[in-house]
């Protein structure tokens, strides 16, 4: 499955703990990666710099869903569910 272009949800609704290139200190819940261009596509993607939890996060018809509102919707809770 391929990213919706637009999206950007994995990008936004998760936290990132390891350092991101201008978030050293990684990325809470619910803020948008500063990694994100205009058009919500990752500018690290195929890059060293990625973290590698991004690295390991597929789009999947269960997370995406059938629209940008519903993957926001679904990341959100399972950070909810995973959070410590």
């Amino acid at each position: 499955m391929d990213c919706r272009a637009a999206c950007g949800a994995c990008c936004i609704a998760p936290s990132i703990s390891s350092p991101i290139p201008g978030m050293p200190d990684g990325k809470p819940a619910g803020v948008r990666c500063v990694q994100l261009d205009d058009g919500n596509r990752c500018r690290l993607f195929g890059r060293p710099e990625r973290p590698a939890v991004c690295l390991g996060l597929r789009p999947t018809p269960a997370m995406c869903g059938a629209s940008r509102d519903q993957a926001l919707a679904y990341l959100t809770a399972l950070e909810i569910a995973t959070a410590p």
